[in-house]
């Protein structure tokens, strides 16, 4: 059995038991939620886990399945000269900072760059991008493919986002390319769909 699959299947295990893990909280059907300490709100159409540890001030993330099986993320109003993620090495691997005056690609970038140091990984790729409404506003989407050094699973993904009052507001999604990355995103693109900023 391939190095990949088996670490798939080691995930999908602990991700059955994912709602007993401590941390973990149901974010139930139906039920409205503010997520990343910020007015974005989203209504699941399915349940989801919310993990309990914030990647960063303004940034939570949810899994269905377990941990890098399924994983969407929020990043709720990113202020100008913000990191997307906490900058835990900043002496040594300093995170780019969001700019309110960035376009759609330097959005990409900036994420690109920002995954490329978090996930040590020379192995990134933004596959697309192109406009679409987010929030009742003028936003975009791109989608995104990376392999991690540490379990070599090729994964891909898709971010929604906007910049709203000068602040970044984005919900992306990724999983393994391998049976994962197809099963829940559906659930994540009415995840986006649900969004709306209170």
């Amino acid at each position: 059995m391939c190095k990949a699959l088996k670490y798939g299947l080691t995930w999908v295990l602990l991700g059955v038991s994912a709602p007993l893990l401590a941390g973990f909280t149901l974010e139930a059907t139906g039920q409205a939620v503010a997520v990343a300490k910020s007015g974005l709100n989203v209504t699941p159409s399915q349940d989801w886990n919310g993990l309990g540890r914030r990647l960063g001030r303004n940034a939570e993330s949810w899994t269905r399945d377990g941990l890098t099986l399924n994983d969407v993320t929020f990043y709720g109003g990113i202020s100008n000269d913000e990191t997307l993620f906490k900058d835990r090495a900043k002496k040594d691997k300093p995170l780019p900072h969001f700019s309110a005056t960035m376009l759609a690609p330097d959005v990409a970038q900036l994420f690109e760059q920002t995954y490329r140091l978090v996930n040590d990984t020379p192995i990134f790729k933004v596959d697309g991008m192109e406009p679409t409404t987010f929030m009742g506003k003028q936003g975009f989407r791109f989608s995104y493919s990376f392999t991690s050094q540490t379990d070599e699973v090729n994964r891909k993904g898709e971010a929604n986002g906007a910049i709203i009052d000068n602040k970044l507001y984005m919900i992306t999604y990724e999983a393994p390319v391998i049976y994962f990355y197809d099963t829940s995103l559906q659930p994540y693109r009415k995840l986006v769909e649900s969004a709306v900023l209170k």
